[in-house]
């Protein structure tokens, strides 16, 4: 059930900015900046790469700013965003080349071709 209202939402986000929808299923893998999340760092950042593997859907996720390091993104499953972040999950439908950036007022969505670039 709950999988399906994230669906629903995933579809109105792809609506409301014109971009085409594709479902990323919960045991997927996403590029997640774990140490990053928490109450106080925003913004919410993610963008989507063209699909590399037939287990991620390519997105990375972070929280404030952004790091070079190494150890800075780490694979997680998308039904662990429900504990983390469960917001970013509404913007997972969105296909390669889009970002989505948020906090507690503000949202943007925005095609990047730069993302498509390799």
């Amino acid at each position: 059930m709950l999988e399906r209202e994230f669906l629903e939402r995933q579809k109105a986000i792809c609506e409301k900015y014109g971009a085409k929808y594709m479902a990323p299923p919960f045991d997927k893998l996403v590029e997640l900046a774990l140490e990053s999340f928490n109450e106080f760092n925003m913004p919410i950042n993610g963008l989507r790469h063209p699909i590399e593997s037939e287990h991620s859907v390519s997105w990375f996720i972070w929280a404030g700013e952004y790091s070079n390091a190494d150890d800075f993104l780490k694979p997680v499953h998308v039904s662990h965003l429900l504990d983390i972040c469960p917001k970013a999950i509404n913007y997972l439908g969105l296909t390669s080349g889009w970002r989505f950036l948020f906090d507690n007022i503000y949202e943007d969505v925005w095609y990047d071709t730069n993302l498509l670039v390799i």
